[in-house]
Formats: C-alpha cells, sequence, structure tokens
C-alpha cells in the first residue's frame, strides 16, 4: 500500500481568535477533499457544572470506554503525523485505528481512499483545524484488553491493511510490536440532542493519570454544511454558557503528552 508521507504544515493554532484569508481558503481546501467535518470545543473547567446543567446532560446515559495509544516513550509516532490506538467499548466491541495527522486529501492516493474503513476528516474548532485520514476496523473487546494488559502483541489489534499502512508509513525500522501502550484511559461519552438544538451533540468526558479532566462537545457534518452548522452551534453554545474564546486542548495531543510522562516517570 502506498501513500505520501503526511505533510505537517496544516496544523493551525486553536487559540487564535479567527482565521486569516489564507487559512480559510486552505479550509475551503481540504473540506473538497474531506469526507466528514467535526466540529468541537472543549468546556473550561471554570463554569463547567453549569454548562452540563444548561445542557441538561444526563450522565446515567453516557456510555463507558477505555482507550490507550501505541507509540515510543519519546513519542516517535506522533512526531511522524502517525497515531496508532485502541478502544473498548461496551457489550464486548472494541475497534483499532491508524491515523495520519495532519495530511492533504489531495495526496492521498486512490487506492487508499477506496479502502474500507477508509476516511478523511476535518477537525474544526475555535480558531483553528486539522485534517485527518484514518483506517478503522472493529476488533474484539476482550482481545483489546489482553493487548492493554501486555498479554498479547500490538499488531493482534489490527488487519493486514492496517498493519502495510503503518509499515508503509512508520519510521524505518520501527514495528508495531516495538511500541508502547500508553494508557489505558477512561471516557465517559454521552450522545444527546439536546433541547434547543436540532443536531446530535457528543460529550466527551476524558479522565488523564495526573487527575486533569477534558469535556469536548462536537458534532459532525458534512463537508457542505460546515459554516452553516458551525454557526448554529456557535450561537447555540454561547447561550448555553459555553466560553467559545477560552483556549482549546486537543484531547490526543494533551493524553499522548501525559501518558508519555507518566511512562517515563513511572
Amino acid at each position: 500500500m502506498n501513500t505520501s508521507a503526511p505533510r505537517l504544515d496544516t496544523i493551525r493554532d486553536a487559540t487564535a481568535p479567527s482565521l486569516s484569508g489564507a487559512q480559510l481558503g486552505e479550509l475551503l481546501t481540504l473540506l473538497a477533499g474531506a469526507d466528514t467535518v467535526e466540529l468541537k470545543v472543549t468546556v473550561p473547567e471554570a463554569g463547567r457544572r453549569e454548562v452540563i446543567q444548561q445542557l441538561e446532560m444526563d450522565p446515567l446515559r453516557a456510555q463507558i470506554r477505555q482507550v490507550a495509544y501505541f507509540d515510543t516513550q519519546d513519542l516517535r509516532l506522533n512526531r511522524h503525523g502517525l497515531v496508532v490506538r485502541a478502544r473498548r467499548l461496551t457489550r464486548g466491541l472494541g475497534d483499532s485505528i491508524i491515523k495520519l495527522r495532519p495530511v492533504l486529501p489531495s495526496e492521498l492516493s486512490n487506492h487508499l481512499r477506496r479502502v474500507s474503513g477508509f476516511g478523511v476528516e476535518v477537525d474544526a474548532m475555535p480558531g483553528g483545524f486539522v485534517c485527518s485520514a484514518r483506517l478503522k476496523a472493529e476488533v474484539d473487546g476482550p482481545l483489546v484488553r489482553k493487548v492493554f494488559r501486555g498479554r498479547k502483541p500490538v499488531r493482534r489489534l489490527f488487519t493486514s491493511q492496517q498493519r502495510a499502512l503503518f509499515d508503509d508509513l512508520a519510521p524505518e525500522g520501527l514495528l508495531l510490536d516495538d511500541l508502547d501502550v500508553l494508557g489505558p484511559l477512561t471516557i465517559l461519552k454521552l450522545k444527546f440532542v439536546p433541547k434547543g438544538f436540532s443536531r446530535p451533540l457528543v460529550a466527551e468526558l476524558w479522565f488523564y493519570p495526573n487527575g486533569s479532566q477534558i469535556l469536548e462537545l462536537s458534532t459532525k457534518c458534512t463537508p457542505e454544511e460546515t459554516f452553516t452548522v458551525a454557526a448554529e452551534a456557535k450561537a447555540f453554545l454561547s447561550s448555553r454558557g459555553v466560553d467559545l474564546a477560552a483556549p482549546q486542548r486537543t484531547k490526543t495531543r494533551t493524553a499522548l503528552d501525559l501518558l508519555a510522562e507518566a511512562g517515563t516517570t513511572s
């Protein structure tokens, strides 16, 4: 499976107040090649309880998940533009993902885009965006747990197509079974349609090893709907007390930094 390595020049500062004209033009180019868009915002700890109440979020309806990342302790894969992870879901389900981030959709081969489970998504948050591509596969939940506990090799979680993609893009000489298990982390995920908003929202509360948390709200749409849905979401969330001007924290970057730090200090 051949594709060029992901370019690393499409990440934008998520704390910037607005997009420049050049950034907007780049975003439009990325949207033209994307399959889906996910609009995200993280909720600051100050005022979080009020936001939860305003949105009438019911924690008893949340799904418990576990996620672990696979990388070296110095995050060599992440620096190379690769994210490798697996999740345990409820009812014995699980999945594994190899993600390239950031990418330019125009640089992805047609063959890769036709692979089952492959998709290109633009993640956008206040002041920033990034385009990623991922190859996802379902996997048995109990097997995921065994890999998390070090009882099965990492490669068992990935299909032959995922392994081929990894081999094609990973730093030379680095194998899946060479990677450390970073995690797992516990996550609460709630999907709901709040009053006053016409689309489903997803709330994810991530618990990190240093005791910190991230609460993220998100909604998905098609590339063509992006600006309309973004405007509607901005107006709705602002009316419910979400501070859209607050600094944004990305779940994966935070997780990798804290998990690698915990691994090197344990």
